[in-house]
């Protein structure tokens, strides 16, 4: 960790008294005070900051008197750290304070999750997906529909969406729209006594889902200012009344409160600026929060690896615009055939020529920045000269994509991208031509080389002067360096550099190896010791320097006029950049998903498509795409067929650690990977669509929430009962285990036989409870899968013969059903002591016992015949090995031996214990 910057405050007493009298913050608001080249923190803030950044309180110092106010440090870089930290993974707001004379502070940026426009500087443009902030307002009916009405924004781009639908008691389609825009900030009014119980769902859903929320009042929803708010706010002429939008009356209450809280209005570089479009719920798949964690779809806060999510996995974009769309693509899987077929077609034409994806990869791509960034820039007047030269590097590099995408030969594949990519490229590049003949006519493109963003001196006589004396300093400069070489004995540009270093100006460096040669010698000055070298300087480049500056700065200012047109004019590329954007972003995600496809263990196939409500779905050698991925993991594959009729409902049984979890999971990841229209790990596959994907998986409990396991199960079950159709995949991991046995068991059982009766979805249920396989015995649609252990009759080699039976998990999946459990087995492999698995096992035939072993065959024994039947047993098992060993018999020999005595012993034939252990 860099060392903290010192805390030095003019007037201790006096800012102490300032923060203490500030109201207070409500602990999700973070206060933190610029002073120039660091930032402090104190109070409450102090100790947070301590605790999330330097993971320590001993960090923390003390301001004023006693008791003193706490107060931290951050450089710049570990400021940036502690934002990145705070609004993405904490979901705190931010308010930087700056000073404003003498004990007065005013707070001049705001930042909260959905809402980073005052500091996107600071944070560098590195967000994994767009900061979407929305608004809601509900009103909830008698009967047990609620209507919902939303307004979402993300800040970086002009656009309000509206969506205004039906909805259950338990909001599964406010959980779905949240999940499908990556919401990261939700609006929500305020209930001053949190009794309200429909606000409460509201504010349990949006923290569910990950989402920062922020109260504000009735008022801020209120409509009656929103028609003359959007008349101002919208690009379109027409008048504002009669869009079709505007009707959602609950829609626009949520928009009046949005822009308020994003202080759109307060900024007229908005007005005329904004698009208004409505949401449609049912264009995409619908998932849920515990859907969203079954299949991995994004980093978790532990992730290790980066293939542990779907997203890490899929994720080899080369732009910034590229992985934000790829974020929204898995949240929003596509539910029209059509639409997914194209996508798949470029894809595969990706996938096919191999040249063309590595040249759109490592060429084209790779040098396009973020292009939403840059565009917002311009739009709020905050772009300089830089700014103008990096739109026009990405408008002299769209010929060499055109270059490539028009050496396509194939046919197949030409017209495609034709329509998707060149001609629309091909459009906007000769929109662009006009920026880029001004740059090169107004902009010193040279001086780009040494990082210098100036306007050409042949561009104005002014600067023409100003440029012949810069240009003789340079060269005195370039004289003295020389001279320096030769005097230490240094070879220029080799060991000795001439730097302009962005504090101490124009001075020379020399590698720490050679600095040795200027100590002691006093027409050398130093200026500071860095990892690359050791900085000085001379008098004389000294003097030459000061004048270079001062004719630098002179440049600046008579250039100043000329660089405001230029970024004038750039500015109004804005609308071709970020259509620009759109496009690229879409070719870099495409070309991903070829790149993850080809270069997989086993290359990824097409899926066949069947539209919604029609077809099967059914997989050839199916892989879970992120568990194979790891290291060390041969993969076993499975087949799956998912057939309206015989396989609707799919119950797997098997061994603890089987894979029932991977495979039923894998299914559902599959079945989203297809509706991105990405390839997917399968040798074949064809699928029908999915109109959501429900699940339950796992014991998410929420304790500190006050809600238990069991709870947490079942509010999670139903939501699945109340948002699954007919064309749903539901994936359960396990059901009724928070509660007793039998409990459990009948739960689980109501609830399928009401997916298999009521609602017909799609369904894959893991689970232990094996008495639920006879399901199949009353609903053809019902089949039954296991996963198989094989079990070695002999203990290994070199083995106590008591030893225990070895158990083998094949991760394979067979119809029918897993006759045994294996729970013990999995505890003998953590090595739990020897006695507790002792007494298990004991405890385990007991219970069998008492259950009643009736199957088939089995015989009832009394206690003295187990004890007699052990004894006899045990006396043929002594001969037996008595005569092995003197014989020294073959395998099949002492096998044939043993046949042989149990047949002759009439008294252990007739014993009712080994008539039942013979039996089983």
């Amino acid at each position: 960790m860099a060392s903290r910057p010192e805390l030095k405050v003019e007037d201790e007493g006096g800012f102490v008294r300032f923060f203490r009298n500030l109201p207070s913050n409500g602990g999700d608001t973070i206060r933190i005070f610029d002073r120039g080249d660091y930032y402090t923190a104190h109070g409450e803030d102090a100790t947070f900051v301590a605790r999330t950044v330097y993971r320590t309180t001993s960090v923390l110092r003390k301001l004023g008197k006693e008791p003193g106010l706490e107060s931290v440090t951050m450089s710049i870089t570990v400021f940036r750290n502690f934002l990145r930290e705070a609004l993405f993974r904490l979901s705190k707001r931010i308010e930087i304070w700056e000073s404003s004379g003498k004990m007065s502070w005013k707070v001049k940026k705001h930042a909260s999750p959905g809402n980073l426009q005052d500091i996107e500087e600071e944070l560098g443009g590195q967000l994994e997906s767009a900061p979407i902030i929305l608004a809601v307002k509900v009103t909830a009916r008698a009967s047990e529909a609620r209507n919902v009405g939303v307004c979402f924004a993300d800040a970086s781009v002009r656009e309000l969406g509206v969506s205004e639908f039906l909805d259950n008691d338990l909001y599964s389609n406010f959980e779905s729209l949240l999940i499908q825009l990556g919401v990261k900030e939700c609006l929500i009014q305020a209930d001053g006594t949190k009794k309200d119980v429909e606000l409460n769902k509201l504010r349990t859903i949006a923290d569910s889902c990950g989402c920062a929320v922020s109260e504000r009042g009735f008022a801020d929803f209120g409509t009656k200012d929103i028609d003359q708010d959007l008349t101002r706010l919208l690009r379109d002429e027409m008048a504002v009344g009669s869009m079709a939008q505007t009707d959602l009356k609950l829609a626009m209450g949520s928009a009046a409160a949005l822009i308020k809280y994003l202080g759109v209005m307060s900024d007229s570089s908005n007005f005329g600026q904004y698009q208004l479009y409505q949401h449609d719920l049912s264009q995409y798949m619908k998932l849920d929060a515990a859907a969203l964690k079954a299949l991995n779809l994004m980093p978790g806060p532990r992730d290790g690896s980066k293939t542990m999510s779907l997203y890490g996995l899929l994720n080899h974009c080369k732009t910034p615009v590229g992985s934000r769309l790829l974020a929204q693509w898995l949240k929003q899987p596509l539910m029209n055939v059509e639409e997914i077929e194209r996508r798949q077609q470029l894809v595969e034409a990706f996938v096919e020529d191999t040249e063309l994806r590595q040249t759109m990869q490592e060429d084209h791509l790779r040098s396009i920045p973020d292009l939403y960034r840059l565009a917002k820039k311009f739009q709020r007047k905050m772009a300089n000269l830089e700014d103008v030269v990096r739109a026009y590097q990405v408008a002299i590099r769209l010929p060499g994509f055109l270059g490539t995408l028009e050496g396509i030969m194939d046919e197949q594949y030409k017209d495609p991208l034709e329509a998707e990519y060149t001609s629309k490229l091909r459009e906007y590049s000769d929109s662009l031509a006009k920026l880029q003949e001004m740059v090169e006519t107004t902009v010193d493109l040279d001086a780009l080389d040494n990082h210098e963003f100036i306007i050409k001196p042949e561009f104005d006589d002014g600067l023409r002067t100003i440029r012949k004396k810069l240009d003789r300093l340079k060269y005195d400069m370039g004289v003295e360096h020389a001279r320096v070489g030769k005097d230490l004995g240094q070879e220029i540009d080799k060991k000795l550099f001439m730097e302009n270093h962005r504090v101490h100006g124009w001075c020379f460096r020399l590698t720490r190896t050679e600095a040795g040669c200027i100590r002691n010698k006093k027409q050398y000055q130093e200026c500071s010791t860095q990892k690359n070298g050791v900085f000085f300087t001379t008098s004389t480049l000294q003097g030459l320097r000061r004048e270079f500056d001062k004719h630098s700065d002179n440049y600046n200012r008579t250039q100043s006029g000329l660089v405001n047109e230029v970024v004038g004019v750039a500015a109004s590329y804005c609308p071709v950049i970020e259509k620009l954007a759109g496009v690229l972003a879409h070719l870099d995600v495409i070309v991903s998903f070829a790149h993850v496809s080809v270069h997989a263990p086993t290359a990824y196939s097409r899926p066949k498509m069947h539209p919604r409500g029609t077809g099967n779905t059914i997989l050839k050698e199916a892989r879970h795409p992120c568990m194979e991925m790891q290291d060390d993991v041969q993969f076993i594959t499975n087949d799956v067929s998912l057939e309206r009729g015989s396989s609707e409902f799919v119950i797997i049984t098997g061994p603890n650690m089987g894979g029932k979890s991977t495979y039923i999971r894998q299914i559902g990841v599959i079945a989203l990977m297809a509706q991105i229209g990405c390839f997917v790990p399968c040798s074949e596959a064809e699928l029908t669509i999915f109109d959501c994907v429900l699940a339950r998986v796992g014991a998410s409990d929420s304790q500190l929430k006050g809600v238990s396991t069991f709870m947490a199960e079942m509010l999670e079950t139903a939501n699945i009962l109340k948002s699954a159709t007919k064309e749903s995949l539901i994936i359960i991991d396990e059901l009724g285990r928070g509660t007793s046995t039998y409990d459990g068991f009948g739960l689980a059982w109501a609830i399928s036989e009401h997916i298999v009766k009521e609602i017909g979805a799609f369904a894959l249920f893991a689970t232990h409870f094996h008495e639920l396989t006879a399901l199949s015995d009353t609903y053809p649609q019902v089949q039954n899968l296991h996963v198989v252990a094989h079990i070695s009759d002999s203990p290994p080699d070199g083995a106590h013969a008591e030893s225990r039976r070895e158990v083998t998990l094949l991760y394979k999946v067979q119809p029918g059903v897993c006759d045994q459990s294996f729970g013990i087995h999995v505890a003998e492999l953590v090595r739990f002591p020897a006695k507790v698995i002792n007494m298990a096992k004991r405890k385990a035939d007991e219970l069998e016992d008492f259950s009643g072993k009736h199957e088939d065959g089995y015989v009832a024994a009394e206690k003295e015949d187990v004890e007699e039947g052990s004894r006899l047993l045990k006396e043929v098992l002594v001969r037996w090995k008595r005569e092995v060993e003197a014989e020294g018999l073959s395998g099949e020999q002492q096998v044939e031996r043993m046949r042989e005595l149990v047949g002759a012993d009439e008294r252990l034939l007739a014993n009712p214990f080994f008539k039942g252990v013979k039996a089983l």
